[in-house]
């Protein structure tokens, strides 16, 4: 089964869970408020590409569990605050349990913010947003629903020539997804509606 009916009688995307899994209002939230809304703008743009660079080979719930302390340490992903952090704030970021601990993936966010401000203001934007593909047929089935498409590759290979890390293919679907550039909820969902 593709779509899952909640105790509030709404069908939502099945990925969502069950209301018995600990998880599932917390999914509930993210996909019925967020997933496949459009979103603008280089700070909310740069903290979805941070946080799914961070989700890369983990499952989303760790994320958005430990995203209110990943906003609080990376000062709410502002861009110019994080591209000035140094190695004291790395040893910080590593030694802070509320976040996904791991050196590369922090070096990395720190860099790609570095980039980010040698852009001009909304060049990030327009740059994620130029490769959002055209609409197409909603997934009947979640089997529908790829984990890349030649546009994630293309965005994926702009951002590494750009010199951005951890902006793989699939990284970078999930970020469409996540911010509306595609719209995955499958057919029988209510956002689908």
């Amino acid at each position: 089964m593709d779509v899952r009916v909640g105790e509030d009688g709404r069908a939502r995307c099945a990925w969502i869970g069950d209301g018995g899994h600990p998880a599932a209002e917390e999914y509930r939230r993210y996909h019925d408020e967020e997933w496949g809304r459009p979103l603008h703008g280089d700070r909310p743009l740069f903290e979805k590409m941070s946080l799914e660079g961070f989700q890369a080979g983990l499952s989303w719930i760790t994320i958005l569990r430990k995203r209110p302390r990943f906003r609080e340490v990376f000062a709410g992903f502002d861009p110019a605050a994080v591209a000035r952090f140094d190695e004291a704030d790395v040893e910080r970021l590593m030694a802070d349990a509320g976040i996904i601990r791991n050196r590369a993936k922090i070096l990395a966010t720190i860099s790609n913010a570095r980039l980010v401000l040698d852009m001009a203001p909304g060049e990030l934007d327009a740059l994620l947003w130029s490769f959002a593909p055209d609409p197409r047929p909603r997934p009947r089935t979640l089997g529908d629903v790829p984990a890349t498409t030649p546009e994630s590759d293309a965005l994926s290979r702009a951002l590494r020539s750009r010199g951005f890390r951890f902006v793989g293919s699939t990284t970078m679907y999930a970020l469409m997804q996540s911010s509306g550039m595609v719209d995955d909820h499958v057919e029988g969902c209510w956002r689908a509606a």
